[in-house]
């Protein structure tokens, strides 16, 4: 009796031991961590800045509050565009954006977002995670000090809102069109005069003439934004963003000092995030395309000839940049062989079902 009393005690001090060495390792592994996290978003977009809440919320809740991301809008610590410089330079951590805003910087970062007629929704998530994509990508930004990860998909985009009709080549010259990235390269060939505005800047815009075309995503923000009010011709579909990224970029150094847990706790909270965001785009474009229509918001399709002379340009603009751009030639030969194996399957199944039931639905059934 007296040798199981001893046991007890034995075994209890051994436990109180194990307890005071776990509480200083567990602290250890699980710092305190407070960051900043600057969106190139409006708060307006439940949807862009919804997935940089989300992901905040995400990360807090994993680690029992320990580490905190604060997001701010786009212009609430630096303009939206320059979410990308304020992470390169340490004004804050991470920032959430669209890396095709910083093409000027390099042509390659178009890839990290969108290309013109690049792939689909789902060829794009499969290049990123399974295509080398992201792998590409961080090699790409280390350099500049900096790491992303995908973090929003809005699916392929509309052409978006035109003040007056455009039904040729000839239409669209001299059309000054808010549109981001190296589209607008694109169609300076075709002698549009492209502006890169952030979100909350378009409507002023276009309200007041300064531009007479403006492309943002689709229906649910295209209507939270109110371009139907001033532009009644809304085209379709955006040859330039099949399928648009947006990137969760952190600080390089930033994300090397955290723990292991937390950057893995960061990347499946992005994952997260980059699901949610279609997600939320798939089920709530469809209500606001039909509140549009019933408004009078007239819904055009891209003429084929345009499609078509649009498709020349970009092939021609990405011939003439991977000549002089090494970099450019990797991304572009690697994404355009993936892509082009992404659409030799989905011709098959995924095409053919998708176009029956299109079908039925247009016969009322």
């Amino acid at each position: 009796m007296r040798l199981q009393r001893r046991s007890i005690v034995k075994a209890g001090a051994l436990a109180a031991a194990a307890a005071a060495i776990a509480r200083p390792a567990i602290a250890q592994s699980a710092p305190e961590v407070r960051w900043r996290l600057t969106s190139s978003y409006p708060k307006s977009l439940d949807t862009l800045f919804g997935g940089s809440e989300l992901f905040a919320k995400s990360v807090a809740a994993a680690t029992d509050n320990r580490f905190q991301i604060q997001v701010f809008a786009g212009g609430e610590i630096v303009p939206g565009l320059q979410a990308f410089d304020a992470v390169q330079n340490a004004t804050v951590e991470m920032c959430h954006t669209s890396m095709q805003y910083y093409w000027g910087k390099d042509p390659t970062f178009a890839f990290c977002s969108t290309m013109p007629f690049g792939p689909n929704t789902r060829g794009h998530n499969a290049w990123f995670y399974h295509g080398g994509g992201i792998e590409m990508m961080n090699e790409f930004l280390a350099p500049y000090g900096a790491i992303s990860m995908p973090g929003g998909n809005t699916g392929c985009q509309m052409g978006g809102w035109f003040r007056r009709e455009v039904k040729t080549v000839a239409d669209l010259a001299g059309i000054k069109m808010r549109i981001a990235g190296i589209a607008g390269k694109v169609l300076e060939k075709l002698a549009v005069v492209p502006q890169q505005i952030v979100g909350g800047d378009i409507y002023p815009a276009l309200e007041k003439g300064t531009i007479d075309a403006a492309e943002w995503v689709g229906p649910h923000d295209d209507e939270r934004l109110g371009f139907y009010k001033v532009a009644p011709f809304y085209y379709y579909p955006a040859w330039w963003e099949g399928a648009s990224t947006t990137q969760f970029v952190i600080n390089l150094q930033k994300f090397n000092e955290l723990p292991k847990t937390y950057q893995s706790i960061i990347r499946s909270a992005a994952a997260n995030a980059n699901l949610d965001t279609m997600a939320k785009y798939d089920a709530r474009n469809p209500a606001a395309l039909k509140r549009l229509v019933g408004g009078g918001t007239k819904l055009v399709a891209f003429s084929a000839e345009i499609m078509d002379a649009c498709y020349k340009a970009a092939n021609e603009l990405f011939t003439d940049i991977a000549a002089t751009n090494p970099t450019f030639k990797k991304f572009h030969d690697a994404h355009d062989a993936f892509r082009n194996d992404q659409y030799l399957w989905f011709q098959l199944a995924e095409f053919t079902y998708d176009n029956f039931m299109i079908r039925q639905r247009a016969k009322g059934r």
